[in-house]
């Protein structure tokens, strides 16, 4: 070593952060109750430290990937692409969620310093972090700068203080700083506007308008108006059922409020013709009862109530593969997926096949490329939404079908990281639980027959013997057997097979009849 050289210094090993993890799972609860709590607000300020390092993190991975890009010639207009989709994966959210909180990380590390620090130190969380960052969006940089270091998050100004509270001083913050951004935000908002759809327990669903205030109040006060007007002619709904009713009424033009429109359940032979318990799928909504699902489908339609409305019903018959229920393939030529091959593969991705983004499906795309020669099949064939379907179009990005239980592909991330889709189950696939009793052997039943025709014939308080108890009982524990598939159709029960023909059920094939299958039942109002 030179004399004028400074002796080494050993460098510090670099922590990681499954070490950190692991350490975590090596901690006991608390032996008392101050002591747990205490643990609890521990954990809760080290989610939002690891929330504010994931901040940081994600602007220096936005800033390699912008490089990377530029480097590669794409123009400044496309810089950033994928990048929100990336840590999306990353953090097992939808690629919405990734670019919203990619926009989180940006707005914290380059223009609210302060409120970044007080995520670091727990005394906001990520989502209160996320409120801050909303409520500044329409400012610049310098003013929202401004609004974070007069809030100073970081000195203990909301300690206590509600989402609500926390809300009401960043808009007066932000107005008094910039008037005029936060009114003409107000008046952007309008043009905001949709109506949205979702989900809700028990076969119902939440229809969500977003109005201007003035059209809001408007709408629900017309909807109040005709209930209480309704209520008191002595009809016995609430006035919520009432309002519900009206707004289906007056939208669709029709009390039973399908006019013109097919609803499509997917559903099983012997969920639809055998009373089966296996659920049916709703598209654009989820898993329905097996129940609800015939009493749609096979409904006489012919009450009392004026909302009862007469359908047209179609089936088709989709073929699934025995064991793993996956559909049986499909393929063209063409480049394009043809109308009957696109059905087919709606059917089986049911969303989006991207990891965690559960959006509908808009575009049907080939997983391996037309031009590097993927074929216009269903194994090649995935649903996707818009978002998602430019991003997989970006450098970097790949996907490969791979093996696996139902149809799978493998996506791969600029990076390197890989990812799994497969698409889920259908109605009637087999669950990894314990499998049903066996069907009773054909002697059983010959036996069973005979018992019954023989019982017919004795007189009614002939008490049982004990051979016919025991035959009795054997059977009221097993399920009706299942037909074979070629007299399955042959075995629909006469109601069922009444309420088809009434309803003019249409049969298309599609794949190999020596598979199980399941039906796509289309229904349409009556004309």
């Amino acid at each position: 070593m030179d004399g004028d050289q400074e002796p080494e210094v050993a460098q510090p090993e670099q922590l990681k952060i499954v070490d950190v993890a692991r350490s975590l799972a090596a901690v006991r609860p608390s032996g008392d109750g101050a002591g747990l709590i205490g643990q609890l607000r521990e954990l809760e300020d080290l989610k939002s430290a690891a929330a504010a390092l994931q901040a940081r993190l994600a602007v220096s991975f936005d800033l390699i990937q912008r490089c990377e890009q530029r480097d590669l010639g794409m123009p400044a207009a496309e810089l950033g692409t994928g990048v929100g989709a990336q840590i999306a994966l990353a953090r097992r959210e939808s690629p919405a969620k990734g670019g919203r909180l990619l926009g989180l990380a940006k707005a914290l590390a380059t223009e609210m310093p302060h409120t970044l620090a007080a995520l670091e130190t727990g005394q906001l969380n990520e989502w209160r972090a996320t409120l801050l960052v909303r409520e500044t969006a329409c400012l610049s940089a310098a003013d929202r700068c401004a609004v974070d270091e007069e809030l100073a998050p970081d000195a203990g100004t909301f300690d206590g203080a509600g989402d609500r509270s926390l809300i009401a001083a960043a808009r007066s913050a932000a107005y008094r700083h910039d008037p005029r951004s936060v009114t003409e935000r107000a008046g952007h908002a309008a043009t905001e506007r949709h109506v949205s759809l979702r989900p809700a327990p028990d076969t119902m669903c939440y229809l969500t308008a977003l109005l201007p205030v003035a059209q809001g109040v408007a709408v629900h006060a017309a909807l109040t108006r005709h209930a209480d007007t309704v209520r008191n002619t002595g009809d016995p709904r609430t006035r919520g059922q009432l309002m519900a009713d009206a707004l289906v009424e007056r939208i669709t033009g029709k009390a039973g409020g399908i006019a013109g429109i097919e609803v499509q359940l997917v559903m099983t032979d012997r969920a639809l013709f055998q009373a089966g318990s296996e659920p049916a799928r709703l598209p654009g909504y989820g898993v329905v009862p097996a129940g609800w699902a015939r009493e749609i489908l096979l409904a006489d339609n012919a009450g009392d109530t004026e909302q009862d409305q007469a359908m047209n019903v179609w089936l088709r018959r989709l073929y699934t593969a025995p064991g793993a229920g996956d559909l049986v393939a499909m393929e063209s030529r063409a480049r394009l997926f043809p109308p009957g091959l696109r059905r087919f593969v709606q059917v089986r991705d049911q969303t989006c096949r991207t990891p965690y983004c559960d959006a509908p499906i808009r575009h049907l795309d080939h997983i391996l490329p037309w031009h590097s020669g993927g074929p216009t099949a269903q194994g090649n064939g995935a649903g996707l939404c818009e978002a998602c379907n430019h991003t997989k179009e970006s450098p970097g990005w790949s996907a490969h079908p791979r093996p696996g239980p139902r149809h799978t592909f493998q996506l791969t991330t600029p990076t390197g990281h890989s990812y799994l889709s497969t698409a889920p189950p259908l109605p009637g696939a087999p669950s990894p639980g314990p499998r049903p009793p066996e069907a009773p052997p054909p002697r059983h039943r010959s036996e069973l027959r005979h018992f019954t025709k023989a019982r017919k014939r004795r007189p009614a308080d002939t008490e049982l013997t004990r051979q016919e108890r025991t035959l009795l009982a054997t059977s009221s524990k097993l399920p009706h057997p299942c037909p074979t598939r070629r007299n399955r159709m042959s075995s629909v029960p006469r109601a069922a097979t009444r309420k088809v023909r009434e309803r003019r059920i249409l049969v298309l094939a599609a794949g190999s009849p020596g598979s199980p299958w399941i039906a796509l039942a289309v229904a349409r109002p009556q004309n």
